[in-house]
């Protein structure tokens, strides 16, 4: 097995093992894995080296699940634990100040981090799409999908087909909500 395929194939199984308890905010509870294969295929879909489509299967354990950049460190090497610390939020600050460091950092982003970064907005709008959280209305879609534009604008000039795919499902969110 190519050693590419044989190192997204463990980040796989270590997200899916990772996240076995975690769920989606939607009313079915999709299972989070979901979230992290879409992610996984988006940048792989947009020729995107196999460490960073690992890293798309990884980027949350550290948040969400209380692996560690140590834990990343040993089994995945420091490219990837890396990419997976760049777009990790600092869960002991409050929610705004996470999502407004969230704006800050963007600008200083590197092009394999702008990747990740705009395949997990991507996933995320895709989701708010098809299976919006439990008990979101227009306006709160409408607060995320403008954080996630603040974020998305201040990111250097990164991958133009994922930068193609984000705008496509704001603006049909956008049109969704009677938004522009």
């Amino acid at each position: 097995m190519d050693q590419g395929l044989r190192l997204v194939v463990r980040a796989a199984e270590y997200a899916a093992r990772a996240h076995a308890r975690h769920r989606r905010k939607d009313v079915d509870q999709t299972p989070y894995i979901n979230h992290l294969a879409h992610v996984a295929r988006l940048l792989a879909e947009v020729g995107c080296d196999a460490e960073l489509v690992a890293a798309g299967y990884l980027h949350d354990t550290i948040e969400d699940v209380r692996v560690t950049y140590e834990e990343l460190l040993a089994e995945f090497g420091q490219d990837i634990a890396d990419l997976v610390l760049a777009v990790t939020d600092d869960k002991s600050l409050r929610w705004q100040l996470r999502k407004q460091a969230q704006i800050d950092h963007a600008a200083g982003s590197p092009p394999r981090v702008v990747a990740l970064k705009l395949a997990d907005k991507v996933s995320n709008l895709y989701s708010i799409r098809d299976t919006p959280p439990h008990g979101w209305d227009t306006a709160e879609i409408r607060k995320y999908i403008d954080w996630a534009h603040e974020v998305v604008s201040r990111l250097p000039e990164g991958n133009a087909e994922l930068l193609a795919q984000y705008e496509g499902i704001r603006a049909e969110l956008l049109a969704g909500i009677g938004g522009s």
